[in-house]
């Protein structure tokens, strides 16, 4: 394993909630942590891996809730760095994906604190992949387009190009988009994406608690179905979605197979 030295700081990822999806890379790093600095939606039994005499900070973000800015969580851990202990930075899922994790790694740069970044599993191909859902098919699409919901500002970014998602994306995987799946929706409708194409939502992937919901585009614009799931939340539009009611129930009978 890389040498985890007192000093520096990783980026790691948690993976989508499943403790078992946790790369080897990140637990060893989790075992060697002085401090571990995690989010709201890293899975308890992820922490389970850490030393037990570790640290452990919680910096988590939820939409609507006091939660500690940027800056404060980068700064708290070049202070960490600096004053030699070895720093675990937890994020679900994988680091870069659309989790601030390069964020943090440019703020470690320009404070001059080396760093390792351990890659996770996103949830938008392990999440979706335990529900039945690959997002990718060779009948179905030869791309995938992942995007979030939220800007900066928490709102949905008025960067993207709605005209340009809908004719150049067979299938989307919207992270983060419980809040604002209605107004997803009826904008790739006004781009020109059908109201009968197959969507599906799914909550708590990969955990105890995981939720699918079959639909289509067109109940998204109404928020039909999804009024008991919780977030974190993913949502997939487009043809691979049409596969969870086969896939997923195969994927949880031989999960139940092999758990007993």
């Amino acid at each position: 394993m890389p040498p985890f030295a007192p000093g520096m700081v990783w980026l790691a990822g948690a993976g989508p909630g499943d403790p078992t999806l946790v790369t080897l890379q990140a637990a060893w790093g989790l075992a060697q942590a002085d401090v571990v600095f995690f989010d709201a939606l890293v899975n308890d039994g992820v922490l389970s891996y850490a030393r037990a005499d570790a640290e452990r900070v919680f910096v988590g973000k939820r939409a609507g809730c006091p939660s500690p800015k940027q800056a404060e969580i980068t700064a708290r851990l070049i202070e960490a760095a600096r004053a030699g202990k070895r720093v675990l930075r937890l994020k679900g899922g994988d680091p870069y994906v659309f989790g601030r994790g390069a964020e943090e790694a440019q703020g470690l740069v320009a404070a001059g604190v080396p760093f390792r970044v351990a890659p996770g599993v996103t949830a938008g191909v392990g999440g979706l992949a335990a529900a039945g859902i690959p997002v990718t098919h060779r009948d179905v699409n030869q791309a995938v387009t992942f995007l979030t919901a939220h800007d900066a500002s928490g709102s949905l970014s008025a960067r993207l190009d709605w005209d340009a998602l809908s004719a150049g994306a067979p299938v989307l995987v919207v992270y983060m988009g419980f809040r604002l799946m209605d107004v997803i929706a009826a904008r790739l409708l006004g781009a020109g994406r059908p109201r009968d194409e197959p969507a599906a939502v799914v909550s708590q992937a990969t955990t105890p608690r995981q939720k699918v919901v079959q639909t289509t585009l067109g109940r998204l614009v109404d928020r039909a179905d999804v009024e008991d799931l919780e977030p974190p939340v993913l949502i997939v539009i487009g043809g691979v979605a049409a596969l969870a009611p086969v896939l997923g129930l195969a994927a949880s009978v031989g999960q139940g197979a092999a758990a007993g």
